[in-house]
Order: structure tokens, then C-alpha cells, then sequence
């Protein structure tokens, strides 16, 4: 192991509901961006050990055999634990980010993090190193008076506060402090960002760190109370479903497809992304399993959101919609490339922002409009009239060659799941306004909607393979369209679905884990290999369920669990050892 980087699957994550951090499982926090999900880093050595910047606190332990960490999950909760065991004691510290419910964006975030002796003896250090600006800014250091400094920073400071009797001492302009707690004792630390030139911060003493510690606790508890979910897996799907709201920026109530940007999808490779934006697909997917574990007020929020984007325009593809925003709405996402950051484990490029948002995927389009046809509140009379525009829109213009769905880089192509979902649009179009009485030209989007179907049957079919396809011009499959059945395009047992799902478990399972599509088969304008596909493999375990092959779907769904890492998240993809590959946490339904 490259002791320099952790493997990725070794982090939990914490978050306020506006941004969030990784802390690796050795009491590193590694990668935080403030204020907000996609703002530029403060902390990432995950992608630079030398440059990036870390927050280390943790037991100061000898390596043996008789020495362990471990770290977990408070039940239920989105604190974070990491146990240090050792024969002279037992340790442990807990981080957590209290949760910020408000309308309103802040530009003041805090990170807790609490250091405790459980039993016996044991020493502690910390270690705080900023680098701003995602390395390439400089910071100065100034004493904010007893136990309190600032990191000076470019528009932002860091101000970093220690319960009494820790000493913080400088080293150049960063700050470390050892210490050494005995059973029952504490200490704590709170760094907090802010604009600069704002007040100092209140000194922090254990009382209130501890109020803050119980106040997070119970958020968490209450919010898991809204739950109406009461199967089997219940405390794999509860941390999913703390997972997705961790990665909801309140204020907008957008979703991100995850907290991290540049991790490879291969070490060494350049699939290296930016996936801290909304993407209209993961939010409309992320959302529907929010309301079937009976979250409404997110679905609801989300639903705003995407009307407001509507209603706005503008976007960078000049398209009605664009496939991914930042968490406001903004729709440019500028890609540059951060030349003087290595990489993980020295996967270059590392990228900001995503290019991809100008590109032309259709399917974005379905996703929407099932997305705001989940609920009777259809919203005001003016989305409604947005709305309406749109579907006429697109019954002129669906008939196209996309990107599709996995934002490939290697040229538009007549997707088959993007005339699957072309179709979902027109069919939830309908289906909004026959029930609610609204006006539409219904003809016209019946007319659009029996167009796209036949044309899917007709060419999205491969009567060699016994199924459909990717594209219409390739018989290579795709796992995309293991969305089919949900979407009610065709029945989870008709024959040639069924045949379309051999078809699938021959070409792109293996083990039970689901690839997206064959890259050599179906090349996507870039180098490198892809893993299996969680998300993928979760809709491979739903299709299998809904043909009635529950032994199947039930073997795969366990298995698919085992490769959870350590604090129950999942990574986007799993490599061919079943390494994570990316923190771009996926979830059980």
C-alpha cells in the first residue's frame, strides 16, 4: 500500500448539508471544500500528499501487532468514529459537522472533532496544514489569543480553536499540538471557515462541545424517524439514505453525485472527474429513493430546484435543460486542469469542473419530467405553462443523436436509452395532464410518444443478439437499460426482456457485478479500463427481482453488499481485485 495515499474505500465522510469532508480510517481529514461542495478545496492530500493539505488528529501509537484503528458510524448517525486500540489504552476520535437546514447558503462551516481516552493511558497529536485554493495559494498565521489561531487565506480564513490547556504551536504557518489523555478525559478542536476579516471565534470549552456532539446526534436520529422503510437491510438502507442527504446542498435542495473530484477510475488512468454538481439523471434516481423510504421535504425541494431550472434557460448547452448545474442552478462548469497537483497515487489529470455539461444527452429529459410527475404537486400554474413549452419542444427535436448517458467522449450516437427515456418524458407528460386537467397539445405528444416507441422496438432491437442495444448502429449492450421494466416500457416478463437480460448476464456480469458496457466493444474516446458499476449492479439485482428470479436477485444483492467498505458506503465502481474506485457513495434501494 502507498502509505502516502490510503485506498479510497479507507474513508468515512461527514457534512453540514451544505459541504463535507473525508477522513481517511488513520484520523486524517484529506479532502474538504468550503463553503460548499464545489468550492475549491482547503484540504486534499487525497489528491496531493505534498501540496494538498491535511488535518491529522489521532493517537500517537507505535506500529505492532498489538496496535489497531478502527473507525465506524454511530448507529443511525453521520458521526464519525476512529478507534485507536493499543495495550496502554484505548482511544478514539470523533468527528462530526453539525447539520445546517437553512434556506439561506452560509459561508461559515465547522468542523468538530473530539479527542477521547477510553480506557488507560494515551498520547494524541494533531497536525493542521491548510492549502487554499486547491494548493496554489499561500497562507499566513496569526493567534486569535489562548488556544485559538487564523489561517489567513485567500477570501477565506480558518479559524482553529482548542478546548483549555492544549497548546497549538506554529510550525512555519501551519500548527501542531501534542497532548495526552487519560481515561474519561477529553479534548476538543473546532475549525471553522469564514470570510476573511471576521470576528474570532468564541473560545470552545467542553460543554459546548459536547452539546454540539449530542445536538448532530439527534438530528440524525430524528431525521431516520421520517423512515417508513421496514424490510430486511435496514441498517445498510439507513446509512444510504443518510448518505444521500449528506450529499443534498440545502439551501437549493440539489443533490451532488458525490463529494470528490479527481479520483481515477483506474490509477494511472486519466478518467479522472469533477463530480460535486447536480446532474439531473443521479438527482431524479437519488430522489425516487428518498421518497420510497417515505422522505418527502427532500423530493419536494428537489422538484422546486428543478423547476426553477425550467423556468431560467440559459444554459451552457442551449438546450431547455443541460445534463448537470452547480447546487444553485448556475449552469457553467468551466473544466481546467490542475497541472500542479500529482493525482492520486499519480492519476494525472486532475480536473475542476466538468466539460461535460455542455454536452447533448436526451435522456435527461425523461428523468425530469418523472421526476415531477412522482408527486400530485405538479407546482404553480407557471411551471405548469414551462412545463407544457418544453414537452412541445421536444416533440420536435427528441428524434437526435446524443452523448447519452455515460457522457462518453467518443461521438454522438442514436442511444437506445435515450429514446427509452424520450418516451418516459412523453408518457409522464400525458399521464400530468390528463390528471390534472391542464392545458396541452395532447395529440401532438401522443403522436411524439408512439414515434419514439416504435422506433425503439424497431431499431434499438437486435433480433441476433435477442435483445436491445446500446445504439442503433452496434450490438453491443448496455446497463442502462436494466432501467427499462421500471420505467414501464415494457414488462419485467416479457420475453424479450427477459431475453435481453440473458443476454446482459453473458456480456457484462460477472460475479454478479454489473459492468456499464463493454469499452473495447464500444470505445468511448478514452484510455484506460473501467470497473464494474455499482449502481448498475444494484438496477441488475432490481430487474432480476422483478422477473421473478428472487434466488438470483437475493445471492446478488448479498454478495453485493460484502463489498461495502468499513463504515457501510459503497464507491461508484469496483475494480477487478474489488478495490473502490471511486467515493461516489452508491445505495441499496
Amino acid at each position: 500500500m502507498d502509505r502516502a495515499y490510503p485506498p479510497i474505500a479507507y474513508h468515512g465522510m461527514i457534512g453540514d448539508l451544505q459541504t463535507a469532508a473525508l477522513v481517511a480510517g488513520d484520523g486524517t481529514l484529506d479532502w474538504w471544500c468550503t463553503p460548499r461542495f464545489d468550492s475549491p478545496s482547503v484540504f486534499a492530500s487525497l489528491l496531493d500528499s505534498d501540496r494538498g493539505g491535511r488535518f491529522r488528529l489521532a493517537a500517537d501509537l507505535d506500529p505492532g501487532p498489538e496496535t489497531s484503528v478502527r473507525q465506524l458510524y454511530l448507529a443511525d448517525t453521520a458521526v464519525l468514529v476512529t478507534r485507536f486500540m493499543a495495550p496502554g489504552g484505548v482511544g478514539e476520535v470523533i468527528d462530526f459537522m453539525s447539520p445546517d437546514i437553512s434556506s439561506t447558503p452560509s459561508d461559515r462551516h465547522t468542523v468538530l472533532r473530539l479527542a477521547r481516552a477510553v480506557r488507560g493511558s494515551l498520547p494524541f497529536e494533531l497536525t493542521c496544514r491548510p492549502r487554499f485554493d486547491y494548493g496554489r495559494a499561500n497562507h499566513s498565521l496569526s493567534r486569535d489569543g489562548d488556544g485559538a489561531v487564523r489561517f489567513h487565506g485567500p477570501g477565506t480564513d480558518l479559524h482553529l480553536t482548542a478546548t483549555p490547556g492544549i497548546e497549538l504551536r506554529p510550525e512555519g504557518d501551519d500548527i501542531s499540538a501534542r497532548f495526552t489523555l487519560d481515561a474519561g478525559e477529553f479534548a476538543a478542536f473546532a475549525l471553522t471557515s469564514t470570510p476573511s476579516a471576521a470576528p474570532a471565534e468564541a473560545p470552545l470549552d467542553l460543554a459546548t462541545a459536547q452539546r454540539l456532539f449530542d445536538d448532530c446526534r439527534h438530528f440524525w436520529l430524528d431525521w431516520l424517524r421520517h423512515s417508513t422503510y421496514r424490510g430486511r437491510w435496514h441498517d445498510m438502507v439507513n446509512r444510504s439514505a443518510i448518505t444521500l442527504k449528506l450529499l443534498t446542498y440545502a439551501p437549493s435542495g440539489a443533490p451532488i453525485a458525490a463529494a470528490t473530484m479527481g479520483l481515477p477510475e483506474q490509477v494511472g488512468g486519466e478518467r479522472n472527474w469533477d463530480y460535486r454538481y447536480t446532474w439531473i439523471r443521479d438527482a431524479s434516481l437519488s430522489v425516487r429513493a428518498l421518497i420510497d423510504l417515505g422522505f418527502t421535504d427532500e423530493a419536494h425541494a428537489f422538484r422546486r430546484w428543478l423547476r426553477a431550472r425550467l423556468e431560467a434557460g440559459g444554459t451552457a448547452s442551449g438546450e431547455p435543460l443541460q445534463i448537470m448545474y452547480r447546487v444553485d442552478g448556475e449552469p457553467h462548469l468551466t473544466e481546467e486542469t490542475l497541472g500542479h497537483l500529482e493525482g492520486y497515487r499519480r492519476s494525472a489529470p486532475v480536473r475542476a469542473g466538468n466539460a461535460a455539461a455542455d454536452q447533448i444527452q436526451l435522456d435527461i429529459y425523461g428523468e425530469a419530467i418523472d421526476a415531477l410527475a412522482q408527486h400530485a404537486d405538479i407546482g404553480a400554474l407557471r411551471g405548469w405553462h414551462s412545463l407544457a413549452e418544453l414537452m412541445d419542444w421536444f416533440a420536435d427535436h427528441w428524434d437526435r443523436p446524443d452523448e447519452g448517458i455515460w457522457e462518453t467522449r467518443g461521438g454522438q450516437q442514436n442511444f437506445t436509452y435515450s429514446r427509452l427515456m424520450s418516451w418516459v418524458a412523453f408518457d409522464r407528460g400525458i399521464r400530468l395532464a390528463t390528471a390534472h386537467s391542464r392545458p396541452a397539445d395532447l395529440d401532438r405528444w401522443r403522436t411524439a410518444r408512439d414515434a419514439v416507441f416504435r422506433q425503439l422496438v424497431e431499431r434499438g432491437w437486435s433480433d441476433r443478439r435477442r435483445a436491445f442495444v446500446q445504439h442503433y448502429d452496434t450490438e453491443v449492450l448496455d446497463a442502462s437499460l436494466l432501467l427499462m421494466p421500471r420505467m414501464g416500457f415494457i414488462t419485467p416478463r416479457d420475453p424479450d426482456w427477459l431475453s435481453t437480460l440473458d443476454a446482459m448476464e453473458q456480456e457484462l456480469v460477472s460475479d454478479s457485478l454489473v459492468y456499464r458496457y463493454d469499452p473495447a466493444a464500444s470505445p468511448d474516446g478514452l484510455r484506460g479500463s473501467e470497473g464494474t458499476f455499482n449502481l448498475c449492479t444494484f438496477l441488475y439485482v432490481e430487474a432480476l427481482a422483478r422477473a421473478g428470479r428472487l434466488e438470483q436477485a437475493r445471492y446478488a444483492f448479498d454478495k453485493m453488499l460484502t463489498y461495502a467498505n468499513h463504515v457501510g458506503l459503497f464507491a461508484e465502481e469496483i475494480g477487478p481485485s474489488g478495490d473502490a474506485r471511486l467515493v461516489d457513495p452508491a445505495q441499496p434501494p
